[in-house]
């Protein structure tokens, strides 16, 4: 049972997951209408929540209460991947007469209970220290620079990484060595970078495993892929100096572990809404473009390996083992998904999910819920719980006065759950089937009893294999690539006919009558220019 807590108007509860979905009764309900933050360890062995009045964290498996803090104004939890520290970010607040305020960040140690370290921490975004997958390494950002903590050691920087005006980091995730990726905003003319490093060498710029930098980026996101061996950049600018989009300009880039880094090709114009690794490390998707979007898979020479189509799109998810892929269209989309076989590359199921907000695999690999939350929408809420082929096997709505604010699956470890194949088949469920009514175009009264002509916007691409075919496939070339290809062609005709030239003998110039009409014979007259002409008049 892979249980999910809920947090809403009508307090936090946790529900179990497929296939009973009953309240749990390990979790007893808080209904308090203040619960403002909610946490699970990395393993989902430990949960923790904040009612407004203190901070919780129970054992889930055995149902007993861990820790108690008293921290009423906490709004931020996080644990710590080892499950060793809490930590909790509550609002600043200045003291009197502008004198500096209480820290408002605390480190707490789980195991005695006891606070490790507070800071002030003013901005909520970003308030969270990062930790390295063993807890080895412990960074923030503070003035601009990053600091690191080692062993959970807060009283002492272990290391500093000096860097002019450090906007944000990434450690990369996994095993030692860790690896830091810090992103550097461009001024005065300069351009903004991205540089990886690995702890603890960040001696100068030398010292940088890859380094890449760009104009045109206000912000970044930074994703590490699983084995921390690449990352992608996701550069994007405010406004878009050309006016052709509302939400400014978007460029990925493509940087690896070993000082490899270029720009990803995207071969249709528009914004990029999501870029998402596949666990197996090898591979990402892209969903970019103008409206219908299209969507790629890229290998790690950012080559196209498969190509989408175009659709109404804006979100891309992998499931934990990385064989199933969804694209989505979520927020001022119309909430159609696609769930695509990523092996085979077969279109599985295409379920629709209207009014969106929230869309999540559960760590089976199985199963995904989609829900509808405020304060993003503030009628309809409720969530789903739907199986990758399209059945809905467990709906539930919120009472019309109520709201619900959050939910989320309990975490698990990495293979814990074993991959299964792929289905096709729908699951039986005990729901009907979610398939809104296809809605009617109005017509006029005088084309009512006419025959329907569509006409569309816009022709969808059809999704296509962008693998080199063994033996001449058949995939549609682009048009440089047909280009290229008749040039090629013309050029191994002209070929074969010079060979032909120079292989007849001078002898046989007079050629027989029932020679074919493209067979010419070569006449020299010692001016190749002249040759040439006398052949194509020939010809």
């Amino acid at each position: 049972l892979f249980p999910f807590p809920v947090r809403g108007s009508e307090g936090l509860y946790m529900v179990n997951g497929p296939p009973s979905f009953t309240e749990s009764t390990a979790f007893q309900r808080d209904s308090g209408k203040n619960c403002k933050a909610v946490a699970f360890t990395k393993d989902g062995s430990l949960f923790a929540w904040c009612n407004g009045e203190r901070v919780n964290v129970v054992n889930v498996t055995r149902a007993e209460l861990l820790r108690s803090f008293d921290l009423p104004k906490a709004v931020c939890l996080e644990f710590s991947p080892k499950n060793n520290v809490l930590a909790t970010w509550q609002a600043y607040a200045t003291g009197k007469d502008g004198m500096a305020g209480v820290p408002n960040l605390q480190l707490h140690d789980l195991r005695t209970g006891k606070c490790l370290k507070s800071f002030i921490q003013k901005k909520m975004q970003n308030w969270c220290p990062c930790w390295a997958d063993d807890e080895s390494v412990c960074a923030r950002n503070v003035n601009n620079e990053v600091h690191f903590f080692e062993n959970n050691n807060f009283n002492t920087i272990a290391n500093k990484l000096h860097l002019q005006k450090v906007s944000d980091f990434v450690l990369s995730p996994g095993a030692q060595p860790t690896k830091v990726a810090v992103y550097v905003p461009g001024s005065k003319g300069a351009p903004s970078f991205v540089r990886l490093y690995q702890y603890p060498n960040f001696g100068g710029p030398q010292s940088a495993l890859a380094n890449k930098s760009f104009f045109k980026a206000d912000k970044v996101t930074m994703l590490w892929n699983k084995k921390a061996t690449a990352l992608l950049v996701v550069a994007s600018t405010e406004v878009d100096k050309t006016g052709a989009s509302y939400y400014g300009e978007q460029t990925l880039h493509y940087m690896a572990a070993n000082g490899e880094s270029a720009v990803v090709q995207l071969p249709k114009n528009g914004p990029i809404y999501d870029v998402a690794w596949s666990p197996n490390s090898v591979e990402f998707c892209a969903v970019y473009g103008f409206m219908p979007a299209k969507a790629t898979i890229f290998n790690l020479k950012c080559d196209p390996v498969f190509d989408f189509g175009t659709g109404p799109r804006n979100a891309a998810y992998y499931s934990p083992h990385g064989h199933i892929l969804v694209l989505a269209g979520f927020g001022n989309l119309r909430g159609q998904m696609e769930v695509w076989d990523v092996k085979n590359y077969k279109l599985i199921s295409k379920p629709v999910a209207s009014d969106s907000t929230y869309f999540a695999w559960c760590p089976d690999g199985e199963h995904i819920v989609t829900a509808t939350c405020a304060p993003r929408l503030r009628v309809s809420n409720g969530y789903k719980i739907w199986h990758y082929t399209g059945s809905v096997l467990h709906t539930y709505e919120v009472p019309s006065n109520e709201e619900m604010w959050q939910v989320f699956w309990q975490p698990f470890l990495d293979g814990v759950f074993p991959e299964k194949a792929v289905r096709y088949q729908a699951v039986p469920s005990e729901l009907p089937s979610a398939e809104p009514k296809p809605a009617q175009a109005y017509r006029p009264p005088a084309l009512r009893n006419k025959p329907v002509t569509s006409s569309k916007l816009h022709e969808d691409e059809p999704p296509q294999n962008m693998k080199p075919q063994l033996g001449g496939g058949d995939k549609p070339l682009s048009k440089t690539a047909l280009k290229n290809q008749r040039k090629h062609e013309a050029k191994k005709a002209a070929k074969q006919e010079a060979k032909a030239d120079m292989n007849q003998s001078p002898g046989q110039t007079r050629a027989p009558q029932n020679t074919p009409r493209n067979a010419v014979p070569a006449t020299t007259t010692g001016d190749p220019e002249v040759d040439k002409k006398i052949k194509n008049l020939k010809k």
